[in-house]
């Protein structure tokens, strides 16, 4: 099963034991179902949890039993409700007439209270919506064919707090989600905390993967700079040998080329430390930089 799969199960276990929650995720099935009209609703999901769910949904909010018009189509189950006086029943429930409605909208008034509302969101998720897994970047959608629909939901879910962004995809309007923590808050408000949780420990488990992954990144340019350091400074004293001797270098000097010679990878906090006596690395790095332009007195 996809994490989405996992999302919607969870969500399907949550009770709705208010007739007036049921109503409002009702709405929200609907109007992000495949086709909500007068003469027809079809529902067609590859959740099996909502596709047992749906017929006690509209038997809880409307008396209707949906059960004797569904079918399979490969992986997918599909729910078909063709009675038009149940039709115009529901159509009334939501405050509309179904011989006048042209363009479905979202009634507020059927969402008055925030229980309301996020059963409302809950039935949307579960018709039209989806979410990637964990391990990949946090993605939370809507889809429905209602441009109406799409824009009053957007405010919607403003009002609940959380920041939805919109687009159209082939013809579908959009309403996503990215922020981790917005999906976290609205999994765990619509009834599906286990899985906020799930997302929540993906997203630090990620977290700690890239810190690692930055670190090393971090240790290994370091470790390249220490390498290409070192062998510009074991070139000028190899120079320093060839032309001169060193021999001729003062103590000092002469020091902290056999040093850097005897360890010829070690960067220069550990060659301070190797020195004896032992010295700073602003020394250290102060007698690497004479060696790099040395040349004797009077040359």
């Amino acid at each position: 099963m996809s994490f989405s799969s996992d999302v919607k199960a969870e969500l399907c276990r949550s009770p709705v034991t208010r007739a007036c929650c049921a109503v409002a995720e009702a709405y929200g099935v609907l109007l992000y179902a495949n086709t909500f009209t007068q003469r027809e609703i079809r529902i067609i999901t590859g959740s099996a949890d909502f596709a047992r769910r749906v017929p006690r949904l509209m038997r809880r909010a409307f008396g209707l039993d949906f059960n004797s018009q569904l079918s399979k189509a490969g992986r997918h189950t599909v729910l078909t409700y063709t009675d038009e006086a149940g039709i115009a029943q529901i159509f009334r429930a939501f405050g509309f007439d179904p011989g006048e409605t042209v363009a479905h909208h979202v009634n507020l008034g059927v969402l008055e209270e925030d229980c309301c509302r996020t059963a409302f969101l809950r039935g949307a998720f579960l018709a039209g919506g989806s979410i990637n897994t964990p391990e990949k970047r946090c993605h939370l959608e809507l889809v429905t064919d209602h441009f109406s629909v799409a824009r009053e939901s957007f405010v919607l879910f403003r009002e609940l707090g959380f920041d939805p962004r919109e687009t159209v995809r082939r013809g579908h309007c959009v309403i996503y989600f990215k922020r981790t923590e917005l999906i976290e808050d609205m999994l765990t408000a619509m009834g599906a905390p286990l899985s906020a949780m799930e997302l929540m420990s993906a997203k630090i488990a990620k977290d700690m993967r890239n810190k690692i992954n930055r670190n090393v990144n971090c240790d290994t340019a370091n470790a390249d700079k220490v390498v290409a350091a070192a062998a510009e400074q074991l070139a000028a004293i190899r120079r320093i040998d060839a032309q001169y001797g060193l021999d001729k270098l003062p103590q000092p000097l002469h020091d902290t080329a056999l040093l850097r010679i005897a360890n010829p990878e070690v960067s220069l906090s550990d060659l301070a430390l190797l020195a004896d006596p032992p010295v700073s690395k602003s020394c250290i790095s102060h007698r690497m930089k004479r060696l790099m332009t040395y040349t004797p007195a009077g040359e």
